[in-house]
């Protein structure tokens, strides 16, 4: 470790990450912190019986709406919170002595908060806020460079070049079940089969059963590596080595994970409409950062797009460490 980098560790304050148990939130929050030096003890939040019914903002008393242990003990200097129940705990906690820093749009009065950090599709601002063109990740530089070694060897034996292919699953918006999974599944398989290319797969956990078997049964007979769900998720190791990555539309953090890599990044259409993740996809399609999925490969010249770096440097300036 550089002299530098001890003085930064010393200097960071004590802190927390407080997310309910959800990866995309938490690596969220673990990313920014990464990015800023500091080293947050993650407390998972579950919602209490009635409150698990009741909308976060909404509720009276956040601090006894949650299960305690998770915010047991000293409250440390700065919390980090993502999510709208993180939100509302974050902001009971809050003092003087804790800054408290929220990623996404907390939709409550954006006083309760020291600092927001928030996507450019989200479409708002303040004295602060923090806007950010993509998601916060912990795709990092040396990340790759240690997944590309640890991974390469792995994925030797599939053909060049070679796709990378994130999937994620129903959400409110977007609908990934069977049936569509097997349309995605055959163009693919036709990608495979026209372009010559290599592929390998991992689902997500939101992703139905149903639908990474038909992805399974679509691609495996051509080759393809499928995740099976068991060991170490290659998800890192895809990224590093793919000569393009392919990402259903329903997560703008996946997305994001791929534009942070050296590759191409293609979005898979999936049936359902959301009017802020369009605005997200609308704004890298225009940046040329990514393109449509339309059943072929395509490769064309990118730059790595990470702001993940730059907010965590914004936000230690805004907060004095």
């Amino acid at each position: 470790m550089s002299s530098t980098a001890a003085q930064n560790d010393q200097l960071a304050p004590s802190s927390w990450i407080l997310t309910e148990p959800y990866a995309g939130l938490q690596s969220q929050a673990l990313g920014l912190a990464e990015a800023a030096g500091l080293a947050p003890i993650v407390r998972t939040l579950k919602a209490r019986f009635p409150w698990n019914y009741v909308s976060a903002p909404r509720w009276p008393w956040p601090l006894h709406a949650v299960e305690r242990q998770a915010i047991s003990g000293s409250v440390p200097g700065i919390i980090l919170s993502c999510g709208g129940m993180a939100g509302a705990v974050g902001s009971a906690l809050r003092a003087p002595s804790t800054r408290l820093v929220h990623i996404q749009n907390p939709r409550m009065a954006f006083s309760k908060f020291d600092l927001i950090i928030v996507n450019k599709h989200d479409e708002v601002t303040g004295p602060n806020v923090i806007v950010t063109r993509t998601a916060l990740h912990r795709v990092t530089p040396a990340r790759l460079e240690e997944a590309r070694a640890r991974w390469a060897p792995v994925f030797a034996h599939l053909p060049r070049p070679l796709v990378a292919v994130s999937v994620g699953g129903t959400n409110g918006r977007f609908t990934l079940d069977a049936t569509v999974a097997r349309t995605l599944g055959q163009s693919l398989a036709g990608m495979m089969d026209q372009d010559r290319v290599g592929l390998m797969l991992t689902p997500s956990r939101r992703t139905d059963p149903a639908a990474t078997a038909a992805l399974r049964d679509a691609l495996e007979p051509r080759g393809a590596y499928v995740w099976n769900g068991e060991n170490e998720n290659p998800y890192f190791g895809m990224l590093a080595l793919a000569d393009l990555i392919i990402v259903t539309i329903d997560s703008v953090s996946m997305v994001s994970e791929g534009a942070a890599t050296a590759a191409p990044v293609m979005v898979a259409p999936l049936p359902g409409r959301s009017r802020r993740i369009g605005l997200f996809i609308d704004q890298l399609v225009s940046d040329g950062r990514i393109r449509h999925f339309q059943g072929r490969y395509e490769h064309w010249p990118v730059a790595p797009l990470d702001d993940t770096a730059a907010a965590a440097q914004d936000m230690r300036r805004r907060l004095g460490f």
